[in-house]
């Protein structure tokens, strides 16, 4: 089987890495890709962009794929799945009218409705007098988020009702502008992706990113800073339970509107004193989660995803996992999450330390016209570490960061810190 990966970030690269490893996957083909990427498998232009459907079925055609995954939120929200399918490809990825769940945070608050499954209390504003009643009803601490599609930094959380009114007024401005105002949950958070075919639902490991960009959960969100997985401190049998009181509801709801979800339902939720509730859902991998869960997975990664394209989930063999643990450590570009500053050279990956339970993988790379590497978006590089216990895995994962040099860069320095520590606790 060759497989087409669309997109260019880490997590994209985790993908593709994954899909290589797979001995039913005879090539991999990504578009665009990244000079990361490049090392593994051949890159494809796509000069209209990832949403660029015809683009991405002529690829498919052109190099006569058994399976094309999508990648990023946008192009499945704009349904490149959907044409990737009518061209008779088998693609992994949701509708456009599935991927309303990620695209429209409204939409999944009504499918969470319908479902009966347990969430944040949310009110829907379209007008900044809406949300000032939001805050009020509410209170502190303030949750805003940006209805559509904001890159995983459409969400505001802050004690300070101007800051999110300031928030919810920049969301409502853009054209057919909504916020939602929700409950604060408290507890810690869990990311756990479900590979779904339209019925059936398999949960992957859960996982604990880290949205701040400053340490100790300081400073404003980003599109995440790094995570760790496995979590010790979770309670037992948490993925079975979520799928049963949240992602198979709402799959089975999808089913029964006519619009079967088909992909990953990213389930990102609050383990509160009330037991879990839904944050909020994507349906695409998540980054950097993807990262550290692929690391550990075992299952042949293509033939999983396949499997799930073609509605034969319920066949497939229980997925196996690595008992180790797996780190993440993004490296930010000078400024980020703010304007960052791209063009500098990329340098040390050539010899980092600790491989290969120590690699790189490419988020925002490129290469310049003298073919050197360097910056081009906001987080560069996601920086893996494993190893047989969390505290090896962190160590890893810092050494090489340390290694890399990249002028003005910043990173966290307390991914996993606390769940090293034993200081992570479920309310009772």
């Amino acid at each position: 089987m060759k497989v087409l990966v669309i997109g260019s970030g880490a997590r994209e690269h985790a993908v593709v890495r994954a899909l290589a490893l797979d001995s039913a996957v005879d090539a991999v083909v990504a578009a665009p890709g990244n000079p990361g990427i490049e090392a593994v498998a051949l890159c494809e232009p796509l000069p209209g962009g990832v949403t660029d459907a015809d683009a991405v079925v002529d690829l498919a055609r052109r190099h006569d794929v058994g399976l094309v995954v999508v990648g990023p939120e946008a192009p499945l929200v704009a349904g490149v799945a959907d044409a990737v399918r009518a061209a008779g490809f088998a693609c992994f990825g949701p509708s456009a009218e599935a991927a309303r769940l990620e695209g429209s945070k409204a939409f999944a608050k009504e499918v969470m409705s319908a479902a009966d499954v347990p969430t944040a209390m949310a009110h829907v504003c379209t007008n900044e007098d809406e949300v000032a009643e939001a805050l009020d009803a509410l209170g502190a601490p303030h949750v805003v988020k940006d209805d559509g599609l904001a890159a995983g930094k459409g969400v505001v959380v802050t004690d300070d009702r101007a800051a999110a009114l300031e928030h919810a007024r920049a969301c409502l401005a853009k054209p057919d502008g909504r916020v939602v105002v929700e409950e604060f949950l408290d507890g810690p958070e869990v990311s756990l992706f479900c590979v779904c075919d339209g019925q059936t639902v398999r949960p992957l490991a859960p996982a604990q990113d880290f949205k701040r960009v400053g340490d100790g959960d300081a400073g404003p969100n980003t599109g995440g800073m790094g995570a760790y997985s496995p979590l010790d401190w979770a309670p037992a049998g948490l993925a079975d339970d979520v799928v049963a009181r949240i992602a198979q509801p709402v799959v089975d709801e999808m089913a029964k509107r006519g619009t079967p979800f088909a992909g990953v339902l990213y389930v990102g939720l609050a383990l509160t004193v009330r037991g879990p509730r839904v944050i909020e859902f994507n349906v695409r991998f998540g980054d950097p989660e993807t990262q550290v869960v692929l690391d550990r997975l075992r299952t042949p990664l293509g033939q999983l995803l396949l499997a799930a394209a073609e509605g034969r989930l319920a066949e497939a063999e229980p997925l196996r996992w690595s008992d180790e643990h797996a780190v993440t450590v993004v490296v930010a570009a000078r400024d980020y999450p703010a304007t960052p500053h791209t063009g500098d050279p990329v340098t040390g990956l050539d010899t980092l330390p600790g491989e290969p339970d120590a690699y790189v993988l490419h988020a925002g790379t490129a290469r310049d016209a003298d073919g050197v590497l360097v910056s081009s978006g906001g987080r560069v590089l996601s920086v893996v570490g494993r190893g047989a216990t969390l505290g090896l895995a962190r160590a890893r994962a810092y050494a090489a960061v340390d290694a890399v040099g990249l002028d003005g860069s910043h990173h966290r320095r307390d991914i996993a810190e606390r769940a090293e520590r034993g200081e992570v606790t479920v309310p009772a």
